[in-house]
């Protein structure tokens, strides 16, 4: 059943990193595995996508907003979030509006498909796919905290993820700490 799948493990790996309460946008949201993995730890939700069915799946969880991200204009204009995430998802023309709101203090978590992706499934096409370093070039201004280009296995694909924080203004030196996990 759509919406029941667990949270990509990138994102649960790195959703400590989210201010406590803070809010939380699912960009290509479907049907909203990511709104709920955090809904369910106390952060308000939003969630965008262009399938009316997945919008309305989604607005039990929270805020649900149907748009046409790609040929639209970007619905959440002059908002800030305290975290973005983004999975299975490239529109590159979108790359500077996602990064630009991450708030002060917030994280930019995405995880989507790369070159070489093409060898093992789909997609395949290269609109589709992120090419070497891409992720680390499109969120320039921002602390990447973690990053990873390369192969999974469980399903076969070929992956960026990106774990980035936006620092906020006046942050002292030394620069202050990241844990790179839950327990740290």
């Amino acid at each position: 059943m759509h919406g029941t799948e667990t949270a990509s493990a990138w994102v649960q790996r790195w959703s400590h990193l989210v201010p406590a309460g803070g809010s939380v946008l699912d960009v290509a949201c479907g049907h909203g595995r990511h709104m709920h993995w955090f809904a369910q730890r106390g952060h308000s939700v939003t969630g965008v996508d262009r399938s009316p069915e997945a919008v309305e799946v989604v607005r039990p969880l929270g805020r649900a907003v149907l748009a046409d991200i790609e040929n639209g204009p970007w619905p959440f204009e002059g908002e800030r979030f305290d975290a973005v995430i983004v999975t299975n998802y490239l529109w590159r023309a979108l790359l500077p509006t996602i990064v630009s709101s991450v708030a002060e203090g917030g994280v930019l978590l995405y995880e989507t498909f790369a070159a070489g992706n093409e060898s093992v499934g789909k997609p395949s096409r290269p609109d589709f796919l992120l090419q070497p370093g891409e992720l680390l070039q499109a969120s320039r201004g921002l602390q990447v905290v973690a990053y990873e280009d390369g192969f999974c296995d469980r399903p076969e694909r070929f992956v960026q993820r990106l774990a980035a924080v936006r620092k906020r203004p006046g942050t002292p030196v030394p620069p202050p700490r990241y844990p790179l996990d839950a327990t740290g």
